[in-house]
């Protein structure tokens, strides 16, 4: 056989095995926050079946969405995972590319953990110190004019701070964990001072915040060694490094499971996980892995993901979760506009 027959040979082998793959092998992409729950539900799936462990990528919520949005194909994830609500640009985009058949499923509640290494002192911040810390442009003294922000240290901001410098380790603009501290830290923050005319959320680039990618463990290790720093993330990796971090505590209110459960927490969000109905039958166990997912020894209650940082939702909302992913319910635009993977009444 000669080297161009060889070649195409070759070629075909690999074109068939990767087929085969694709056929076998469930992939999943998005949001960090959501992973560690996914990668659990994906370990169980392969445990306890005779699938193959799906594959999980942390690519955050706006990359996962983009992949999960070029088209049908087996090359592209049947699912992904996001710490937000599907934005109507991104269905849109999914249906414009063929993947026009998608059901969402709600996991739980988290909030957004600001923390600090677990040497400092405790720390108590309000939304709008922490946007005066981080705002490209603040309030002159006067009120009357926008200014490029002067702050260096929290007791810059307010002398009861402490003289620490400003250093915020965040989300990238990927990150879905990143889309919700912006609108409900700086965009609600920011309607507390007249002159900006209603929402602003531009982040200074003066070093004071530093993207930290989205591997959250990263941030955690860094605010482990940096006493200076503070971080944000999913609650569910303050929760898994006590030993290492502390929560700081926001408008007086603590990041715990409870706050964040009762909606007294103020950075309190939902979590998605949304599959490419276009695959079930087509690579195996992506109908038996959302399934799964959505069980009360997953999700509910005393279920198993609430030990690794997951906060439940109320019993009667899981009802109706399960019945959703059970009739395979399509997202629509209506449903998306309304944050919601429920069908609407």
């Amino acid at each position: 056989m000669n080297m161009k027959k060889s070649a195409t040979a070759l070629l075909a082998v690999a074109s068939l095995w990767a087929s085969a793959s694709a056929n076998d092998q469930i992939r999943i992409v998005g949001s960090s926050t959501v992973y560690p729950f996914t990668s659990y539900v994906a370990e169980e799936l392969g445990a306890i079946t005779n699938f193959a462990t799906p594959v999980v990528e942390s690519t955050g919520s706006g990359g996962g969405m983009k992949i999960f949005c070029a088209g049908v194909g087996l090359d592209t994830p049947s699912f992904t995972n996001a710490s937000r609500a599907m934005k109507p640009k991104e269905f849109e985009t999914c249906q414009k590319n063929g993947v026009t058949e998608i059901t969402g499923l709600m996991v739980g509640y988290d909030g957004i953990s600001i923390a600090q290494s677990k040497e400092n002192p405790k720390l108590n911040l309000t939304k709008e110190q922490i946007f005066l810390a981080l705002a490209q442009e603040v309030p002159s003294k006067d009120g009357k004019s926008l200014i490029a922000n002067p702050y260096k240290k929290w007791s810059d901001i307010d002398a009861s701070l402490p003289k620490r410098e400003i250093r915020m380790i965040g989300a990238p603009s990927t990150s879905g964990t990143r889309d919700s501290f912006d609108e409900m830290v700086m965009e609600k923050a920011s309607k507390s001072f007249p002159i900006y005319g209603g929402k602003y959320k531009k982040i200074r680039t003066d070093g004071a915040y530093i993207p930290g990618g989205e591997n959250d463990n990263l941030i955690v290790q860094q605010l482990a060694q940096d006493k200076d720093a503070l971080g944000y993330f999913g609650y569910s990796f303050l929760e898994e490094n006590h030993d290492k971090i502390a929560g700081v505590t926001l408008n007086g209110v603590e990041p715990t499971a409870e706050n964040i459960a009762d909606g007294s927490y103020p950075v309190s969000r939902s979590m998605f996980v949304y599959m490419k109905n276009a695959h079930i039958g087509k690579i195996k166990g992506v109908s038996e892995f959302i399934e799964l997912y959505a069980t009360e020894s997953m999700i509910g209650q005393r279920g198993v993901l609430r030990t690794i940082g997951l906060i439940p939702m109320p019993k009667e909302m899981l009802k109706k979760v399960q019945t959703s992913v059970k009739n395979k319910t399509l997202l629509t635009k209506e449903m998306v506009e309304a944050h919601t993977i429920l069908p609407l009444k």
